[in-house]
């Protein structure tokens, strides 16, 4: 059987190869003679009819606000309510509420109750942190921006666990809920974050309520799938145990598989945590109070410093936020059971733990010492910044030949004929070039698909800055996977590899978007190139640790048979390893191409243009509101084609091999 699937499916592999590079050179070739006609170009001030028609929706709901009983019964209640929920939430923690100058919990009180719940929940040394995490952040002269950041987050969390749990306790019990679950979660999670941003705030503007159902869109799917999983993933006979005992239905949830995926379900409001406060620094695009308010601002300034000052929060957040969880689930582990001893000894600690807490929980309401952080005169927010202003003001002196010269270099050989191929094809010529490779890629199905998208791309009036959106997403995507087979085989082939990078790779996936920004912007200016260096920095991660996986799952013993025959090292990985980890390849190409597609309206503070430029201009004036509208689901449309084209294409290889 093997002698007869490997020759079939490397001559799948080599005429697939073939016919792709074939229609390549055809549109290179047919390109020279017909380019810059009917490229459907538009100019930045200028609007098409559905811009000017979405102009007046927009004005047409605004004016409907105050009689329309949609708004009066139903949008304005939720809005209202989750205005609420972040405002009490911001009255104990950052803001003045209950007729007081001051919140409930003062600094002092925060420090000690986020301690000790980290301590409750995890354990001393995540304490600790969280202690001196929070104590770093009011001493950066960012207490009050942290907290609004932080309980924003907090608000967002609550409602999609609230939301999300029981969804995914459903969909891990029905496997019919599950199936009308899955397609609605992929493309929550396949649309750009920022794209739903501008219809939020037609219906329940700009400010928390936008905010926190933005976040709630972005940050409910992976508690839901993983909390499914675990679910799902209880032994069969140990549920059918508890049933031949009598247990209902309702006792066997609560007695047998909630117990028994509490881990499983810690780790996936990790996750939620983590997507929540990515999402609600990006939110400060339609006014979400705290730090991504101060970056965003920063950033449209270009004031390094200060950007990274509030990057430096969002990490220690961050970061911390990310430790207290997973030592949550690891406390949550139901093989980790305390002797009686053990557990008597920790209820004493954490007793007095807690009369701490509320100790310092009462002063801070009763002190204005313990209540607004005090200002120490240690300056270490301002020292922060002007540090990132002298590495930024040196960088750009000694280095600007360096990085402007490769900056230049690689803008004008790689990101401009990318995008002059795109952008100045006839646009059937385009739309024929993606289809034939959408059918040699992924089949009919995913053709079909392109089609469509394709249409309503036309349609969008942007084709042209869809198309330069394309050839920078292809670039970045090409520069990720290249990172993502160097160290992901690296990572694959070595433990001690693995050991050193993960870590790495962890914290930058744990870093919100904008921070990556900060630094690329201060070595190569506001530019298409840095908003492609950020983009692949996002990306880059989770290719790597989806390659080393595929690499890791290669047989053994094919490779010491082919070690054996006498293979060296480049062949056996050329030539054994990568083929075998062909759908592993597939899928970081996926993930990457949706990775970097979600940093396009990131890279439109900094220079992008394109689509993330028109997304980020209809935020900021009313009149390109249609604009941006349009721009937002054009971005929707080619992650839809590319997800699609990619996924079909790892189905594929999987049926040949």
């Amino acid at each position: 059987m093997a002698t007869l699937t490997q020759p079939r499916v490397r001559e799948w592999v080599v005429s697939t190869r073939g016919a792709v590079a074939a229609v390549l050179i055809g549109w290179i070739v047919l390109w020279i003679p017909l380019r810059g006609i009917h490229t459907l170009s538009l100019a930045s001030s200028d609007l098409t009819p559905l811009h000017q028609w979405l102009n007046g929706v927009n004005e047409a709901v605004n004016a409907s606000r105050s009689s329309s009983p949609a708004f009066l019964y139903v949008i304005d209640p939720i809005r209202l309510a989750i205005n609420g929920l972040v405002t009490l939430i911001q009255g104990l923690i950052s803001q003045p509420a209950f007729d007081r100058p001051a919140p409930v919990l003062g600094w002092l009180g925060v420090v000690a109750v986020f301690g000790f719940l980290a301590w409750a929940f995890g354990n001393a040394k995540v304490a600790v942190l969280t202690v001196v995490g929070l104590v770093f952040i009011g001493l950066q002269g960012l207490w009050l921006e942290a907290m609004d950041t932080l309980a924003l987050t907090i608000a967002a969390v609550f409602v999609s666990l609230l939301i999300g749990i029981p969804l995914g306790v459903w969909a891990g019990l029905d496997d019919r809920v599950e199936k009308v679950l899955t397609p609605v979660l992929d493309f929550m999670q396949t649309m750009p974050t920022f794209v739903y941003l501008a219809p939020l705030t037609l219906f329940f503007l700009i400010g928390p309520a936008s905010a926190t159902i933005a976040t709630l869109i972005y940050a409910m799917p992976p508690v839901v799938r993983i909390t499914a999983l675990g679910i799902r993933s209880v032994p069969r006979t140990t549920v059918e145990a508890a049933e031949s005992l009598g247990s209902t239905r309702g006792q066997v949830l609560r007695g047998v598989l909630l117990p028994m995926a509490r881990r499983t379900i810690v780790l996936g409001i990790n996750q939620t945590i983590m997507a929540a406060l990515s999402m609600v620094t990006i939110a400060a695009l339609i006014d979400a109070p705290g730090l991504g308010k101060t970056v965003v601002k920063a950033l449209e300034t270009l004031d390094v410093g200060t950007a990274f000052n509030a990057g430096l929060a969002i990490v220690v957040i961050a970061i911390v936020l990310d430790r207290v969880t997973t030592a949550a689930a690891a406390q949550a582990d139901a093989t980790n059971i305390a002797s009686p001893a053990q557990h008597r000894r920790r209820r004493i600690v954490l007793g007095a733990g807690a009369v701490v807490a509320l100790v310092c929980a009462y002063l801070s309401y009763t002190y204005v010492w313990a209540s607004t952080f005090p200002d120490t005169g240690i300056g270490v927010g301002s020292a922060i910044s002007k540090f990132a202003d002298v590495i930024t003001t040196w960088a750009q002196t000694n280095l600007s030949v360096i990085t402007g010269d490769f900056k230049n270099a690689f803008t004008r050989v790689v990101l401009d004929s990318a995008e002059t191929l795109l952008t100045q094809s006839p646009w059937w010529l385009t739309c024929a070039v993606v289809l034939a490779l959408a059918y040699l890629l992924g089949g009919l199905r995913a053709t079909i698909t392109a089609a469509v998208c394709l249409a309503l791309l036309i349609g969008t009036g942007l084709w042209q800055d869809a198309m330069a959106t394309l050839a920078t997403t292809l670039v970045a995507t090409a520069i990720v996977m290249v990172l993502g087979v160097v160290f992901g085989v690296w990572m694959g082939r070595s433990a001690r590899a693995d050991r050193i990078i993960r870590p790495v790779l962890d914290a930058a996936q744990v870093m919100p978007a904008f921070v990556y920004l900060v630094p690329f912007l201060a070595l190569f200016a506001a530019s298409r190139f840095t908003a492609v260096v950020a983009a692949v920095v996002f990306a880059a991660p989770v290719a790597m640790k989806i390659i080393a996986d595929g690499i890791r799952n290669v047989s053994p013993v094919t490779v010491e048979a082919a070690t054996a025959m006498g293979s060296s090292t480049w062949q056996l990985i050329t030539k054994v390893q990568l083929p075998m980890a062909r759908s592993a390849l597939t899928l970081a190409t996926n993930q990457g191409l949706i990775y970097v597609l979600s940093m396009v309206v990131v890279g439109g503070l900094v220079g992008a243009g394109a689509l993330g430029f028109d997304v980020v201009a209809g935020f900021a004036q009313g009149s390109l509101f249609g604009k941006g509208l349009a721009a937002g689901f054009a971005i929707v449309l080619l992650g839809i084609m590319l997800d699609r084209i990619t996924q079909a294409a790892a189905r594929r290889a999987r049926e040949a091999r």
